[in-house]
């Protein structure tokens, strides 16, 4: 058994070596400011450049349409309050649904104390969202739609080539909050009608603390981080050099590497599902059977308090959580478990395993095993 066997690759991934080495020389080494004109500063900036590239190329975009931030949550918050703020001339109207992370939730409220309107559409039993209910929200004054591409909780992936073509066609923006996605789907920005699209590099085996938004060209969009002139003009602050070179190596690794991490998560998950299944009773595995990340397992264990199960889990070297890591010590139940129409018992109760590349068969038996035993002493008692 490993020492530690780690199953929440959704909240965060390790950094990979690879990417740990591109890194280490803007710490230490070149470590000149990007806004500088001498030969320090332009190596730094010919580093962001290159980056930017390497954001573009993996999701099929142009390089000056690529902004970077500090993470999937600024992101998220620069295309909302970005975009709404620059064109609410046209209208004050936005859709969302009753899933999203945080980031998009928390946002969206914050806009409707701005004097904006915002629909949040209901979701099945599956987490998916009806592309009829998207086109019936649709009114004149809607300026923007925004569905994440995968749930970070459950796991299920929306149809977002669907829902740009509609949004493409009735002349709205649409965004989509793809941090969960990156490196488990394959993403073409123009192919799917993607206007702005969230991402975050310590998702996919790169960096905390740095992440990226891309927004069409031909959109207009208020900056939310204003003072110096970086970023275009839209996010100023000295850029995080290191992290935005992480990003970029990480995202090209991802890239590269999708279709075979994607089988291999594919069928440590099949197997997964398959061994809880059989082996532990009262089990509701959440999110759409089929159309979830390749990595994601979650399931409600009837009768089970699943903080209790998380520090037992722990006991004994798995790290598993229970749902988003943004909630974690939150007591309200999973928003997105409701959002499912679970009762307050099954809500409250979720335990999330989020597979990665150095998971494998030997590291399910284990917990397989010790969840089954955990479970067992705990009905018990």
């Amino acid at each position: 058994m490993k020492e530690i066997i780690y199953v929440d690759h959704s909240a965060t991934t390790y950094v990979k070596k690879e990417v740990l080495d591109k890194m280490l020389p803007y710490f230490t080494v070149k470590y000149g400011n990007a806004s500088s004109i001498y030969s320090k500063g332009i190596e730094s900036k010919e580093a962001i450049d290159k980056a930017r590239n390497q954001v573009s190329e993996a999701l099929g975009c142009c390089e000056c349409e690529i902004y970077f931030t500090a993470g999937g949550s600024e992101s998220d918050n620069l295309a909302l309050l970005g975009i709404a703020r620059a064109n609410k001339a046209k209208g004050n109207h936005i859709i969302t649904t009753k899933i999203e992370h945080l980031g998009i939730l928390e946002t969206c409220k914050r806009l409707e104390k701005e004097g904006f309107e915002v629909t949040y559409l209901d979701v099945d039993n599956t987490g998916l969202v009806d592309i009829e209910d998207v086109e019936r929200a649709i009114k004149s004054t809607t300026i923007l739609i925004s569905v994440m591409f995968a749930n970070n909780e459950i796991g299920t992936i929306q149809p977002i080539e669907a829902i740009g073509r509609i949004a493409r066609c009735r002349g709205v923006y649409f965004h989509t909050d793809a941090v969960q996605a990156i490196g488990n789907v394959h993403i073409d920005t123009r192919k799917m009608h993607i206007d702005a699209l969230s991402l975050s590099a310590h998702k996919f085996y790169g960096p905390k603390g740095v992440g990226a938004l891309y927004i069409r060209n031909g959109i207009n969009f208020d900056s939310i981080i204003t003072g110096g002139h970086q970023e275009q003009n839209k996010r100023a602050g000295t850029e995080n050099v290191p992290g935005i070179v992480g990003l970029g190596a990480a995202i090209e690794l991802a890239n590269n590497n999708i279709d075979c991490y994607n089988e291999k998560l594919y069928r440590l998950r099949e197997y997964c599902i398959e061994q809880i299944m059989k082996n532990i009773p009262g089990v509701i595995l959440n999110g759409h059977r089929t159309k979830r990340l390749p990595g994601n397992i979650n399931i409600s264990i009837k009768g089970i308090q699943v903080g209790t199960l998380l520090l037992m889990l722990n006991d004994v070297g798995i790290c598993a959580s229970s749902g988003s890591a943004c909630t974690s010590g939150n007591t309200n139940p999973s928003h997105v478990l409701v959002a499912l129409g679970m009762n307050s018992d099954i809500s409250y109760c979720s335990l999330r395993i989020t597979l990665g590349e150095e998971n494998t068969c030997e590291d399910i038996d284990y917990i397989i095993c010790n969840l089954y035993r955990i479970v067992h002493k705990l009905r018990r008692v």
